[in-house]
């Protein structure tokens, strides 16, 4: 069923409530005169019209999103004392917002990127956004490094175009890349839709409970649909047919009620175990096999409700990894660190410094207790309220207890590379990656990337990228160099 619109009866009004006489025709000094600034219904219309948007997300631009419902189906109270966690069958209203990465506003959603999950838990303890990807890893292992990256996937400078130059010198030139980019070029790079993908947290994240142990945990979405992808042809033929693609599937299954559904899984390390893993467990580019660390099954996610406003609940809603609850926390992977600092400083740039106010925003479960005041679009909720802490008059107050447990550190400050373990490196689960592969799916994993490949105008470039496959697997380096050379001429 769709949504019904909503339609206020009685006279039209201008912004401030006064009814409007004519709607039709501006204020002119005459017949054919020219227009009059003392027309404020016209310098009003056109004024917001100029506003109505706001900046993009620099990433994540293109996107739709809809309400849903998490429900608990095992008992986690051993590893985490978040009280949404906290018993079988309890449920949490969500928010979840899809993306494509490097994609403008207005560009197409069948395209070969990497998808954004972005899912938001109204709990009674205050709002926690899961800010990950349809992948479980990344390229890249510190957030230095994220301007530079999005900057080669963006338009260049020059060209106001993307660059295959740009792409591949710079994936070349980052050997850690060499596990995502096999993943994205591979089959499930391009998803057939929002409802047919996996979701992944991707970073590790800390979970404590009640008596303050400590434990990792990587969190999987499971799509009860099945996963089902598209074809570099088949995503061409889309993009160009309904570039809308991804979100109208999404807006029109759950209005038949077809509600799309994933099964929640974690991964759980001891903290004790995380020193001597043989990957280093905070290192983005990297999975945790499961043979390791099985899966656990602990919950259901659906989604049941469309937004009703595009604009006030996707385009303008905000997540930031640094929103926890009690029980959860960070962990020290560099990049989920760097993220903790640049999503809500993005939001309080793209949206405003009071973007938390807006009811996709601001907690559900509970109410914001803060002595922020003021700023851009401040609603006075707090009214006569004292604005500074601590106070006698009755003011929120801290807890004393912090939201995670600490972490021990040692040595001295400085720009240190992160921890190298024992079988670590840059090319090790790429290679696995490959291997796991059907001799179908190792064809079409070349062959995408032999056609981008190809397109570069340096050989240097070229062979750089291949050197860094054929050390993940000299079979899969030798495919790929015969296909670019075929293409190359």
């Amino acid at each position: 069923m769709t949504q019904e619109a909503h339609v206020t009866q009685g006279p039209l009004t201008t912004e401030a409530g006064a009814p409007v006489a004519d709607n039709q025709n501006s204020e002119t000094a005459g017949v054919g005169g020219p227009v009059l600034v003392q027309d404020q219904l016209l310098l009003e219309k056109l004024a917001h019209f100029n506003r109505e948007r706001i900046p993009e997300r620099i990433v994540h631009a293109r996107g739709a999103g809809a309400y849903g419902t998490f429900t608990v189906t095992a008992d986690v109270t051993q590893y985490t004392r978040a009280k949404f966690l906290s018993e079988v069958g309890k449920q949490t209203e969500t928010f979840l917002r899809f993306s494509t990465v490097a994609g403008n506003l207005g560009a197409a959603d069948a395209v070969r990127d990497p998808r954004g999950w972005a899912l938001k838990f109204y709990t009674e303890e205050g709002n926690y956004d899961l800010v990950g990807n349809n992948t479980p890893v990344f390229f890249i292992k510190d957030a230095i490094k994220f301007p530079d990256f999005i900057h080669t996937q963006k338009r260049d400078p020059y060209t106001g175009s993307q660059e295959a130059d740009n792409v591949w010198d710079f994936w070349g030139l980052s050997p850690e890349a060499t596990h995502q980019v096999t993943w994205l070029f591979g089959d499930r790079g391009i998803p057939a839709s929002y409802r047919h993908m996996n979701g992944y947290g991707s970073h590790t994240f800390q979970w404590n409970n009640e008596a303050g142990e400590v434990f990792w945990v990587k969190y999987h979405f499971k799509t009860d649909q099945g996963i089902k992808n598209l074809t570099a042809g088949e995503a061409e033929l889309l993009a160009g047919k309904d570039p809308d693609s991804h979100q109208r599937d999404l807006r029109e299954s759950i209005e038949r009620g077809e509600f799309p559904s994933w099964t929640v899984q974690v991964q759980i390390m001891p903290a004790a175990d995380a020193a001597n893993y043989r990957f280093n467990p905070f290192d983005l580019t990297k999975v945790w096999p499961h043979e390791d660390y099985p899966p656990i099954e602990i919950g259901k996610l659906e989604l049941n409700r469309n937004p009703e406003n595009i604009f006030a609940e996707v385009e303008q809603s905000i997540f930031s990894p640094a929103h926890f609850v009690p029980g959860i926390g960070p962990s020290p992977d560099k990049m989920l660190q760097g993220r903790l600092f640049a999503y809500g400083d993005a939001h309080r740039y793209r949206v405003g410094i009071n973007a938390d106010h807006l009811p996709v925003n601001r907690p559900h479960a509970t109410e914001a207790r803060t002595h922020a005041r003021d700023g851009f679009l401040y609603d006075g909720r707090h009214k006569g309220a004292k604005n500074y802490e601590p106070n006698s008059f009755g003011g929120p107050h801290q807890t004393d207890r912090p939201l995670w447990a600490s972490s021990a550190v040692t040595g001295g400050t400085g720009n240190h590379a992160a921890a190298v373990h024992a079988e670590d490196d840059d090319f090790v689960q790429a290679g696995n990656l490959y291997r796991l592969m059907s001799e179908d799916e190792k064809g079409r994993l070349v062959d995408n990337l032999a056609g981008f490949i190809a397109k570069v105008s340096r050989d240097d470039i070229a062979e750089r990228a291949i050197g860094n496959f054929r050390r993940a697997d000299g079979d899969f380096g030798k495919r790929l160099d015969t296909a670019v050379q075929a293409l190359r001429g």
